[in-house]
């Protein structure tokens, strides 16, 4: 094993420690030094990129980064010379799934021996990932985590000059750096990111120790990105975080998610989404101006975990099934058009059977029109890692399924109401087993694959839906 003196590892135990240290916002951090500024040129690189939105973005601005040096993107990893896996930790078999992926590809190495291999983002951030890379994995030479992007240059500098392997992973509160560049992956849709980091930690959840404290931009340096994106094209923005509700409180002037949502619609860009909401902070206001403005989408991600109140006080979650239902009754009644999607956790440590049919009667209260379902999976360094289970697998997955067939029933009762209708849809490009069939979103956020002529990706159209599935809808294009 590596000398791991020589390191900068991460540690679980200073991740999880809150402050009131005050938020750093740096305007000119990131530089590219004088060494790194060629150090592209002639060379290509892949990336990939697991897990969650926030992932996808910080992979833009890795694009960014790498492209700045002279580097070329490649859709193989087979053709790079730099080859980088941005990750994620929430569950373990995706972290399954990325080692899996990283061992496939030593062979790369054997025939390419100057090619680098990298690994970054949250599983960077693990304390028992990066040692089972600097152990098993030693043909990755290049590991940094999710606060020191801007570091980029210089780390590759020593892999790729130096010859020397950098593993740089800070555990830190974390600050905000302002100037990273980005290679945005689509013309007329960006992510902007609102906020980082999570305070909540819920006992399952490992992002509050892999993405630090929560930390807000300004409300001036975010709207100035909408309003360059506007300009640029741009036709819609996602607004990121990892508790967008929780927006705002760390700056202390008053600044709120609601009115920042209120300040974005009236930059008149056409389209405004946001994830991810805890219920937790979903303010009476904040329904408000989603209802007031056509420009943001009737459209809301509201993780629920569980159905039981019980399980949802053991998960750290801050609400009871009464509090949720109470939120979700307030928004359909005042956004009676509102798309729903939600998490939902199934075999928690211990969870009983009459739990689980509490979950199974929330979904049929909802409703929803999507739901992202999971088996529990513990996660190192977490309260409910910590928990003896008594609940087989078999039994978990058994759950599962009853769960996934509930919810498809209701995803395809909800999709069957569109049929007939005529709606707007921002077209993202011809599909792929199709060059003849367009697709795109719906302001529900439902996707549409649909016929018609001379259609260009970033258009707003309208689309007779004509046939519904249960995750997709079809349609034709209205002349």
């Amino acid at each position: 094993m590596a000398d791991p003196k020589k390191y900068i590892l991460p540690s679980l135990k200073e991740a999880q420690k809150r402050t009131q240290r005050q938020v750093v916002i740096e305007r000119a951090l990131f530089e590219l030094p004088e060494e790194t500024r060629n150090l592209g040129q002639g060379k290509k690189y892949y990336l990939r990129t697991y897990g969650c939105q926030a992932n996808e973005r910080d992979s833009e601005t890795i694009s960014g980064i790498l492209e700045a040096m002279g580097f070329l993107r490649v859709d193989v990893p087979e053709n790079a010379d730099l080859i980088l896996f941005n990750t994620c930790a929430v569950r373990k078999n995706a972290e399954d799934k990325v080692l899996g992926e990283i061992g496939h590809l030593k062979g790369i190495k054997k025939k390419n021996p100057d090619v680098v291999f990298g690994l970054c983002g949250c599983m960077a951030q693990e304390e028992s990932i990066v040692h089972e890379l600097m152990r098993a994995y030693r043909h990755v030479e290049l590991i940094f985590g999710t606060h020191n992007i801007h570091h980029l240059p210089a780390l590759l500098h020593n892999v790729m000059v130096k010859k020397q392997k950098s593993i740089e992973v800070f555990s830190k509160e974390g600050d905000i750096i302002e100037n990273l560049p980005a290679k945005r992956n689509m013309k007329h849709k960006a992510w902007v990111n609102i906020m980082y980091g999570c305070d909540k930690f819920c006992t399952y959840c490992i992002v509050p120790y892999t993405r630090g404290k929560e930390r807000s931009r300004t409300m001036d340096d975010i709207l100035k990105e909408v309003i360059e994106l506007k300009e640029s094209g741009v036709k819609e923005v996602t607004l990121l975080g990892q508790n967008v509700n929780a927006y705002g409180k760390d700056l202390k002037d008053g600044s709120s998610f609601a009115e920042l949502l209120r300040q974005v619609a009236l930059t008149g860009i056409e389209r405004i989404r946001f994830m991810t909401s805890h219920p937790w902070d979903f303010t009476d206001e904040m329904i408000d101006v989603i209802a007031s403005y056509d420009n943001i989408m009737k459209y809301i991600h509201l993780p629920v975990q569980s159905g039981s109140t019980d399980v949802l006080k053991i998960m750290g979650r801050r609400y009871t099934r009464e509090q949720y239902k109470e939120l979700f009754d307030k928004i359909t009644a005042r956004i009676p058009e509102c798309a729903f999607s939600a998490d939902i956790i199934v075999g928690f440590p211990n969870e009983t059977e009459e739990q689980f049919m509490e979950t199974m009667e929330m979904v049929d209260y909802c409703k929803y029109d999507n739901v992202y379902s999971f088996i529990y999976s513990p996660r190192e360094g977490t309260p409910a890692a910590k928990m003896e289970d008594n609940v087989p697998l078999e039994v978990k997955q058994q759950r599962l399924y009853a769960l996934q067939d509930k919810i498809n029933g209701y995803c395809n009762m909800n999709n069957q109401k569109w049929v007939g209708k005529t709606v707007k849809v921002l077209v993202d490009g011809t599909s792929r087993k199709n060059d003849q069939v367009y697709s795109g979103y719906t302001e529900h956020n439902k996707l549409v694959n649909f016929t018609g002529e001379n259609v260009q990706p970033g258009e707003i159209i309208d689309v007779k839906i004509t046939e519904h599935r249960s995750w997709t809808l079809r349609g034709e294009k209205v002349n």
